[in-house]
């Protein structure tokens, strides 16, 4: 007995021209065609059924040059797509030079009085912007070309349009997720990754369980590959669970255990539809992926800002595994730094940036430092067709509102003492360490000194021992839970500061509240339990969360209110949050508190979230927003 890839391979013939044979002649091989774990195996009589008939009839079969030059057809659309964006750029600037030129030549037209001279130099400027001219021309007619051959190839290929949604998946998506399944799906024809990211909410999940069960589904006949999830190790369960609820049928196999363990689930990955790892195992277990040269039909990257440093181990270890197409799902592509956004890419399609030098001197440096609109623009064309977001206000009309609310408060006398003492003090001792050690030298000094100052806005007893003042801030908030609690409200309180939980409990436990708390040492499975309990149970009033465990992979419409007792960094982290309750689900408007006090560095770092998120759309039209590494001139703003 031997396989149909085998077979092929021993006659020096592609898969898919013996794989129509055996299609052509089921008639005559029903009965010899053995499946095994999803293989064709051929016993000898179908063997010499096949031989006969690919003496009589030879031209059925597609010779394995032809196959070859398909594949590399497929590489050269890549590869010419990557050639007409850097034809772009050439293009553009040779239009600056041509610009400088005229510049130049109309400043000596005005400055220099004499004619001779103003003659022979406008000639040579003249010269010179007609072979700019000429250069231009030649640059558009070789990109038009380009333009004209790849738009040919794609005409070959299914569009969108074309696109239908397999019957099993069709009353399950939304239709906006059915939109998504065509993007992915033509992205995949095109042999394209691409970057899915809907706001928190929306069903990222479900839109690419959607793509591999319709892999599935549509080769239900053939041999067919896993694919691979990679997300947060607290995610995984998530994974497993959403897919059993969305379709039962593909069969899931989640890496855990041991090293040996996790070693032999690996050998055996081939048996499964999809297979789900975490970043922390995958970072592990990579060498085993590569030992057995699997090729996934799709890699997914969940929460993909995992791979915004493209140094870090996360990041080179998911780059390592072999696919036919990459995915990525976020929704923050841009957090911190356009870097961010060019690791992205580096994973979802290697090379289509360019390499990171030059990303950073053609559109990081212009765009960031420079606001240069030419650049924003260039990279805007680069990545839009590559990255499709939805928010839920464009898609979700069926979602109760959203209000959210600006709560200042005062410092207490003391507090306000406390906070002005160490300021000063901590500007002294700054400057000092600034000037004998350098501003790039002196991070962790700086780092622990805003932490301080926010530390002291939330509760001075944070870091100050046998302080009995109390905290204006602590007294709002708990003011505002009673309210809310009273009236019959749910709520979700998150804070960067686990420590601050434990002030918290005491007047919460004081008040007679029920409530939960989620920090980063919170069990797996124990979070699934709590999550669950909290959307049931009236009683359970209040769900403390820290900022960083909390902020994605929950689901928690019980509460209608969400406090964020302390302002973060980037107003993206505490969206995220937001949207543990507004989300697919949620039946009551939501109210969203921030808690603010007033001058302070809270008033600063909720001053810098806006001014940062001023950016929005400005690389992304998909109201992404991104804000860059704080300054030493936005760092020290902090201190006044």
């Amino acid at each position: 007995m031997v396989s149909i890839r085998d077979y092929a391979k021993m006659n020096n013939v592609s898969y898919e021209a013996i794989r129509q044979q055996v299609k052509r002649y089921e008639d005559e091989l029903n009965g010899h065609i053995i499946k095994q774990n999803r293989t064709q195996f051929l016993d000898d009589v179908a063997v010499d059924i096949l031989d006969q008939h690919r003496k009589e009839n030879p031209v059925v079969i597609i010779n394995k040059d032809t196959d070859s030059r398909l594949k590399q057809l497929e590489d050269e659309n890549k590869n010419l797509l990557i050639k007409v964006a850097q034809q772009a750029d050439k293009i553009s600037q040779l239009n600056e030079d041509l610009k400088n030129k005229i510049e130049q030549m109309t400043s000596l037209l005005l400055e220099n009085n004499e004619k001779t001279l103003l003659l022979e130099q406008k000639k040579d400027q003249a010269e010179e912007i007609n072979q700019l001219k000429e250069q231009l021309d030649r640059e558009k007619k070789e990109q038009l070309n380009e333009i004209e051959m790849l738009k040919n190839e794609l005409e070959k290929e299914k569009g969108e349009d074309d696109i239908e949604i397999p019957p099993s998946l069709d009353k399950i998506l939304r239709y906006y997720q059915k939109t998504g399944y065509k993007w992915l799906k033509t992205l995949d024809n095109y042999k394209f990754g691409g970057i899915l990211a809907d706001d928190m909410g929306l069903g990222k999940t479900i839109q690419m369980l959607s793509i591999i069960a319709g892999y599935i589904e549509e080769n239900k006949d053939e041999e067919t590959r896993a694919s691979i999830v990679i997300c947060p190790s607290s995610l995984a369960l998530n994974w497993q669970n959403e897919s059993q609820k969305f379709t039962n049928k593909l069969k899931t196999l989640v890496i855990k255990g041991n090293s040996e363990e996790r070693k032999e689930q690996i050998s055996k990955i081939g048996e499964y539809d999809l297979v789900i790892t975490s970043y922390d195992l995958l970072k592990r277990d990579v060498e085993s992926y590569k030992a057995t040269k699997y090729q996934f039909r799709f890699s997914i990257a969940d929460e993909a800002q995992y791979l915004k440093n493209s140094n870090t181990q996360n990041a080179k270890a998911v780059k390592e595994i072999l696919a036919d197409t990459r995915y990525a799902l976020t929704g923050t592509p841009i957090e911190n730094s356009l870097a961010e956004l060019w690791s992205i890419f580096d994973y979802i399609m290697p090379g289509y940036l360019f390499n990171y030098k030059k990303f950073k001197t053609e559109y990081e440096v212009p765009i960031i430092k420079e606001d240069s609109q030419r650049a924003m623009k260039k990279l805007r064309m680069l990545i839009e067709p590559f990255v499709l977001r939805r928010t839920k206000k464009e898609v979700l009309t069926e979602l109760p509102e959203k209000t959210i609310t600006v709560l200042n408060n005062q410092m207490k006398d003391e507090q306000e003492k406390i906070y002005l003492n160490y300021l000063a003090q901590a500007k002294q001792d700054l400057a000092e360490t600034i000037n004998m050690q350098g501003f790039e030298r002196s991070h962790i000094q700086v780092l622990a000194a805003l932490t301080r100052l926010r530390q002291i806005c939330c509760h001075p007893s944070l870091f100050i021992k046998d302080y009995n003042d109390g905290s204006s801030k602590l007294e709002q908030c708990i003011e505002i839970i009673k309210d809310a609690t009273e009236a019959g409200h749910k709520i979700l309180l998150f804070s960067g500061y686990t420590s601050m939980f434990e002030i918290i409990e005491k007047e919460l436990e004081k008040n007679e509240i029920t409530y939960f708390k989620l920090t980063g040492s919170t069990k797996v499975d124990e979070r699934i339990k709590m999550v669950d309990e909290f959307n049931e149970n009236k009683n359970i009033k209040v769900f403390l969360i820290s900022l960083k465990a909390g902020g994605t992979g929950l689901n928690l419409t019980g509460a209608d209110m969400v406090i964020h007792y302390d302002p973060w960094w980037n107003a993206s982290a505490e969206n995220q949050a937001t949207d543990r309750a507004y989300r697919i689900g949620q039946k009551n408007n939501v109210q969203v508190y921030k808690l603010i006090t007033k001058n302070s560095i809270e008033e600063k770092i909720y001053e810098l979230q806006k001014k940062k998120s001023e950016l929005i759309d400005n690389v992304l039209d998909t109201k992404t927003s991104f804000i860059s590494k704080l300054s030493k001139e936005d760092i020290m703003k902090l201190f006044e």
